[in-house]
C-alpha cells in the first residue's frame, strides 16, 4: 500500500494513457471486415474468408 501512495504520480499517469488508447482500438476494431451474406429461397450459400479449395484446386482467392 505504501508503494502505490509513494508511485501514485507515474502509475496512474499510465493509466490515463491506456484508456483513450483501449477506446479508440475498440472503435476500430468495430468497424474491421464485415461480411454480409444474403441468399434467396432454396439458396445454397458459401462466405469464405480466406482462400477456397475445392477438389484439391485451388478456386477462389
Amino acid at each position: 500500500m505504501d508503494w502505490i501512495i509513494e508511485n501514485k504520480d507515474w502509475l496512474f499517469s499510465g493509466v490515463a494513457i491506456a484508456i483513450p488508447i483501449a477506446i479508440i482500438g475498440w472503435f476500430i476494431s468495430t468497424r474491421g471486415n464485415k461480411q454480409v451474406q444474403k441468399g434467396g429461397k432454396n439458396s445454397t450459400n458459401i462466405q469464405v474468408g480466406g482462400s477456397l479449395n475445392i477438389g484439391g484446386k485451388k478456386d477462389v482467392e
